[in-house]
């Protein structure tokens, strides 16, 4: 048995799989998501810390103050950040009890609750987002390094101007 060929689905003999069972596109990918995890996992006790929210609530927060309106329907916040809405629901409940949004009715729309910052919530990410951005630079500078930019780069389909 020693003289059998190996599996083809099978790491060849130096532990790597140059051909790959994933393409380019899904191993960026998936570099791309532990990379994404290890910055959250560095941002989630200084969050906790410096505003006084979990991660996820955050994650509202930010989106909020990304909006030209500073203000978007429950349903919106619960799609853009793929969250379910009964856990979306707590969250808002819990911003709004810290002050940091406010949650009303739409117009014409009896179900439909529209959240938005507050002037606290507002005030709390200006004050903090500097740090929490720098934290940010910091993780991807220690951990993407030419050959993980150029693998992230596989996630765009090759056009005339990323050939080379």
């Amino acid at each position: 048995m020693a003289d059998s060929p190996a599996p083809d689905d099978q790491p060849g003999p130096d532990g790597t799989d140059e051909d790959g069972l994933l393409p380019a596109e899904l191993r960026a990918w998936m570099r791309l998501l532990a990379a994404a995890g290890a910055i959250e996992q560095r941002l989630r006790s200084q969050v906790k810390d410096a505003l006084g929210v979990s991660h996820d609530e955050f994650l509202v927060l930010c989106l909020l103050a990304d909006q030209p309106g500073a203000a978007l329907r429950m349903t919106q916040i619960a799609e853009l950040l793929g969250r379910p809405k009964t856990r979306l629901t707590y969250q808002i409940a819990c911003l709004n009890h810290a002050d940091l949004v406010t949650r009303r009715s739409v117009c014409g729309d009896k179900r439909g609750i529209e959240v938005a910052l507050t002037d606290k919530g507002r005030g709390l990410l200006r004050e903090v987002s500097p740090a929490l951005a720098e934290t940010v630079s910091q993780a991807v500078l220690e951990m993407v390094d030419h050959q993980e930019c150029d693998t992230l780069r596989g996630l765009l389909p090759e056009t005339p101007e990323t050939a080379g």
